[in-house]
């Protein structure tokens, strides 16, 4: 794809890789610079903690020092586990595993990567982007997919969110980046720079936002450089997790799923209806998309 430029990317890593290893430092040392504590509150702290036998963070919280979040950060520091660290949460309250990392959804999602990891992402299996499918709009497709690609970028593999549903999109404005050039420009040959830009507090992901809203969505997926972008972009990361319009906006979810070689149906309890995710299943049936599974969607 001569039109795609990743010059933000590289450039974003080699800021990464300039940064000091947080997980090298003491979780004392971590909450300590987080919130600014002097010498005499990190003395008090030590002291607390000889003398209730606590741990650092513990000891910490107990004086009204640093919040039990501020610990989970520093913990999450020192294991590689990237999260929105407690004061400075990411834009939308969907994005639960940056957010809510140790909730009840948040381990939903973790379930369900490691059963998509053991069953596409293995050395029998091709290289594939993963395309999030639904029947109709509000089936939950932006949180599944953001949610989804959040986690995967926890595992610390290098991960990319590719907006796709240039009928509505949405991730830019989950994510909270700037939407001003993207996937549709490179798809109608405009040679774009910045298009893929970095999660601020979550160093290995990354999102392709949709870009200016094209009048002619079906037309653009239907292009030879759609299956070349994704071929390369699959070959540049680790994982490719792919936003997709709703079925009954037309065809378009079928061609980018067949583009990206696999596809998890999303369908919403209590709304869809059986014969819908059986359309859903049959069309991809007819196509090179590998089906991982159907998911429901409480949320």
């Amino acid at each position: 794809m001569s039109n795609f430029k990743d010059s933000t990317l590289n450039g974003e890593r080699g800021a990464q890789d300039a940064k000091p290893a947080l997980q090298d430092r003491s979780i004392g040392h971590i909450i300590a610079e987080a919130n600014n504590l002097t010498a005499e509150q990190v003395e008090r702290i030590l002291a607390h903690q000889r003398a209730k036998g606590l741990k650092f963070g513990e000891a910490a919280v107990a004086l009204g020092l640093a919040k039990g979040e501020d610990v989970l950060w520093a913990l999450s520091q020192q294991f590689h586990y990237p999260y929105a660290p407690g004061g400075g949460k990411l834009p939308s309250e969907d994005l639960v595993l940056a957010n809510k990392p140790f909730s009840h959804q948040a381990e939903a999602f973790r379930v369900l990567r490691s059963q998509i990891n053991m069953q596409l992402f293995n050395a029998d299996e091709p290289r594939r982007a993963i395309a999030v499918i639904s029947h109709d709009s509000g089936d939950g497709k932006t949180f599944f997919a953001a949610n989804m690609a959040i986690a995967f970028s926890q595992l610390g593999g290098r991960t990319l969110l590719v907006d796709a549903d240039m009928r509505n999109p949405r991730q830019h404005s989950v994510f909270g980046i700037e939407n001003n050039s993207g996937l549709s420009g490179i798809l109608s040959g405009r040679s774009e720079a910045n298009v893929i830009r970095p999660v601020a507090d979550l160093p290995s992901l990354f999102v392709m936002p949709v870009g200016t809203q094209p009048p002619n969505p079906m037309e653009l997926v239907e292009r030879p450089a759609f299956g070349l972008l994704m071929r390369e972009l699959v070959s540049k990361f680790d994982y490719v997790i792919v936003d997709t319009p709703a079925a009954t906006y037309g065809a378009d979810y079928a061609v980018i799923a067949a583009r990206c070689g696999a596809a998890l149906a999303l369908a919403r309890k209590g709304t869809t209806r059986v014969n819908a995710v059986h359309d859903l299943v049959a069309t991809l049936k007819n196509s090179p998309a590998k089906l991982a599974g159907v998911i429901m969607n409480e949320y």
